[in-house]
This record gives structure tokens, sequence and C-alpha cells, in this order.
């Protein structure tokens, strides 16, 4: 296996396993991942994943307690190296399997229509593209919850709005260029927006599961209407 592991800054470690987007590399990332999640060392806080590699978060003070003959970096670059070795053997996980409802299009995806002209199709094709695939979930980012996932058709892939709206709902599920994601808060965006989830995407009250999506789930968008919408939010008619 090809990896780095370099330090960043005094706190944290990272692993780098190319530089490519790849589910072949995400896999990687999510099985030392979960290795070194279930297999904490002391002073261990958490591992944060990115598109082709895992920081790993640690206390410094607490490393050094443990392993006073050497430094904190030091010894993290040999714990994770020791690591990555051992993810190895180890059975990978199954991912999850997670179905997220969306009303596409009218007030929920106000520029359906612009993406489905942009491609010279009807609403509905578009709709029926974006619905087919099943997305990888590489990481979290932007905001609590909002997930970047690969596997969009390219036949719908659109550029960003020119200029971004300042507040964009949550719940909102968008395409730029060829990724497609959701909007976990209110906050300014520039993503094409063509419909919107009534599953809240970020619960911070759920300490245990605060967000919708996680690295290395799989993911598959589900059209509904209107009216399903409003009945799974438990909003009246």
């Amino acid at each position: 296996m090809e990896y780095e592991v370099r330090n960043v800054g005094e706190a944290a470690v990272l692993v780098v396993f190319g530089h490519t987007i790849s589910p072949h590399i995400q896999r990687k990332i999510q099985s030392l991942s979960e290795y070194t999640e279930t297999h904490p060392f002391e002073g261990f806080e958490e591992c944060v994943a990115s598109y082709t590699g895992l920081t790993v978060y640690y206390n410094p003070w607490k490393v050094f307690e443990a392993f006073p003959d050497k430094r904190p970096g030091d010894t993290m670059r040999e714990k994770m190296t020791s690591y990555i070795r051992q993810a190895e053997m180890v059975k990978p996980s199954l991912p999850r399997q997670v179905e997220i409802p969306v009303c596409y299009g009218g007030v929920y995806g106000p520029d359906l229509p612009h993406v489905a002209e942009f491609h010279h199709m009807t609403e509905e094709e578009v709709v029926k593209i974006h619905t087919s695939p099943e997305y990888l979930v590489y990481m979290l980012g932007f905001c609590p919850g909002f997930p970047y996932m690969g596997g969009m058709d390219k036949r719908i892939a659109t550029p960003r709005r020119a200029s971004p709206r300042l507040a964009i709902p949550a719940g909102s599920i968008g395409i730029a260029g060829e990724q497609t994601g959701g909007y976990p808060l209110s906050t300014p965006g520039g993503w094409q927006l063509i419909g919107r989830t009534p599953v809240d995407m970020f619960r911070p009250h759920n300490q245990a599961e605060p967000t919708l999506l996680k690295a290395g789930d799989h993911v598959h968008f589900r059209a509904v209407t209107e009216e399903e919408y409003k009945e799974i939010r438990g909003e009246k008619s």
C-alpha cells in the first residue's frame, strides 16, 4: 500500500493515500478510520476523512505521558504506520445503505429548470438520472453534515451558479460540477438546487449520530411528491 504519514501542527497527523478521488482510496481511508476508532490509543480524539486521506487528532500531552521517550509527532507517525498495516488485515465492514427522499423542482428545486435546459433535457429526465445511481459519501465538510458524494452521472454535471445565494434552505439537494450533495443547514451557497429532502441531515440533539450521513455511506435518492414531503415533515397540507 502506498501512503504518506506526516504531522499537521502539534496535535494531528495526516495519512495520505493518493492524490485522486476514487472508491479504492476511500475504502483505505474508511478501513483505517474504523480501525483507529475501535482501537483508540492514549490521547486519541477523533478521525476526519477527506477525499484522499485521514487526519487523526490527538492530545499531545497525553501521548507524551504514555510515550515519554519520543516526541508526540514521532510517536504518532509510528503509531499510524502500525495501524495502517493492522487495518489491512481486518475485513472491512459493509457500508450503510441510506435512502433519502427528495421532492424535486418547484419551490424545493428552483434550479431544476436551468439544469434541464443546460443539458437539453426535460426536468423529468434530470430527476430520473439523478435518482438512478448509488452515491458514495467520500467526506463531510463545509458545514456540519454536508456530504460530498461521488457517482453522479456526468450527463447532468452542471457548473455552480455565477452568483451564490445568501441563504439556502436546509435540506436542499444540489449539483456543482460532477458532484451532488445536500445542505444540512441554511447557509450561503452556489450549488444548483434541484430538490429538497424532508429528512433532517443535521440532528444536534442526537449525540450518538448528529449527522444523517457519514463517510463511506452509500446513498440512493428517491423522488417524492410535495404531499409526501409534507407528510414526512409532519406539515399540514
